[in-house]
C-alpha cells in the first residue's frame, strides 16, 4: 500500500479538526466537563468492571500506576468511587463506583450515545457500516 500524500494528510487533519469543533463531546456534556478526560475514562472502566484494581485501570487506559492512582484518589475525594480492601490480600483496593459514580457514568452514557446519533443521522445505513469498518480497522493497526 503506498504511503499518505502530503495533501492527504492536510485534508486528514482539516476534516479531524472541522470534525472535533462539530461535535464536542465536552458541550454535550454540560455541567459533567468538571472531570477530566481521565477520570472519565477510569469511571468508564470502573463500571464495566466493578471490583478491579487501579492496576486493572491503568493497564487499560495505558497509563502509569502513580498517574491512575492520583486520579482514583480525585474520584474518592469526589464521592465518586469506592476503594474496600480484598479479603484475601489486605493490601490489595478493589474500585466500585457510588451511588454518585454511577449516576455520573449514566450522564456520561447518554452523552456519548447523543453525540454519536448526530455524527451517523446523516450517513446512510451502509455509509455507518463503513464508517465503523473503518474507524475500527485503524485502532485495530496500532495493537
Amino acid at each position: 500500500m503506498p504511503d499518505p500524500t502530503d495533501d492527504e494528510l492536510a485534508k486528514l487533519g482539516a476534516a479531524f479538526d472541522a470534525f472535533a469543533r462539530r461535535y464536542k463531546l465536552a458541550d454535550a456534556l454540560g455541567s459533567e466537563t468538571m472531570l477530566n478526560e481521565l477520570d472519565k475514562q477510569a469511571l468508564l472502566y470502573v463500571s464495566d468492571h466493578p471490583g478491579c484494581g487501579p492496576t486493572d485501570v491503568g493497564r487499560f487506559l495505558g497509563v502509569p500506576i502513580t498517574t491512575i492512582s492520583s486520579a482514583t484518589d480525585r474520584l474518592v475525594k469526589r464521592g465518586l468511587l469506592q476503594r474496600t480492601r480484598m479479603e484475601t490480600d489486605r493490601r490489595a483496593v478493589a474500585l466500585e463506583l457510588s451511588e454518585a459514580g454511577t449516576e455520573r457514568v449514566a450522564g456520561l452514557l447518554a452523552a456519548h450515545r447523543a453525540l454519536y446519533r448526530r455524527m451517523l443521522e446523516p450517513l446512510s445505513p451502509s455509509e455507518r457500516e463503513s464508517l465503523i469498518r473503518i474507524v475500527t480497522k485503524i485502532i485495530s493497526s496500532e495493537d
